[in-house]
């Protein structure tokens, strides 16, 4: 059986914790043309907050997920597809990797297991917040890169590969490992894109591009180049 992000080119990711452009609203955003819309961010994150964005996006026809940081945070929400839970690979402490996965499942009624996938995280901006909350090495060359994506699909079995620079354009030279590294897996990319150029680059070796603080500092036409640029690669 097929995932659904296994036809996806783009998806745009929603930080609950930061404001839209001025004049910009939900709706716009849902309509740029994005393959789905995830609701997460690292810092700052309530339940609240994602209870609010997901309302917002919920009475919209596209795909919505949420990216919970912590358990505290799940929601329940009829419009959501379901739940991409990160595991960092490369982060400094095995919390990060299954320490904080354990009380995942104890959280009230469980998870929805059927509505729930991992993402393995390879976090690459060391100057990046999750990079900094998950004490990530960052000093990474191409092979290492290409290792862990191995790793994460070969070993863990695991659906999405997510090359994450969140805050700073990526290597392509990386990326292309990342992708060499992976065969069935899914491997999504964050950080960075800012136009067509940048999203283009990025989407000739990643399967899925990931476009998060545009939306929030330029707005949806600057988004609807991203998704046209994904679409063109």
């Amino acid at each position: 059986m097929t995932a659904p992000w296994d036809d996806w080119n783009h998806v745009l990711k929603i930080d609950p914790d930061k404001d839209l452009p001025e004049g910009v609203t939900y709706g716009d955003i849902c309509a740029t043309g994005t393959d789905a819309i995830e609701v997460g961010g690292t810092m700052g994150i309530t339940e609240e907050n994602m209870q609010a964005v997901v309302d917002a996006c919920a009475e919209h026809d596209v795909p919505l997920y949420q990216e919970p940081s912590s358990p505290d945070v799940v929601i329940e929400h009829d419009a959501l597809e379901g739940y991409l839970i990160p595991t960092v690979f490369n982060a400094g402490s095995p919390f990060w990797i299954t320490g904080a996965h354990k009380e995942w499942v104890r959280i009230d009624d469980g998870l929805d297991w059927d509505r729930t996938t991992l993402e393995a995280y390879i976090v690459m901006n060391p100057d990046a917040d999750v990079a900094t909350y998950t004490e990530a090495d960052c000093d990474l060359n191409a092979d290492d890169v290409a290792a862990y994506a191995e790793v994460a699909e070969r070993m863990f079995g695991q659906e999405i590969v997510y090359l994450e620079y969140s805050g700073m354009l990526g290597d392509e030279g990386i990326v292309e490992a990342a992708a060499g590294g992976v065969d069935e897996a899914t491997l999504f990319y964050g950080g960075g894109i800012h136009d067509y150029d940048s999203a283009y680059a990025m989407a000739q070796y990643a399967d899925v591009i990931v476009v998060g603080d545009l939306a929030h500092e330029e707005g949806v036409d600057a988004v609807r180049e991203t998704v046209e640029a994904a679409a063109d690669a």
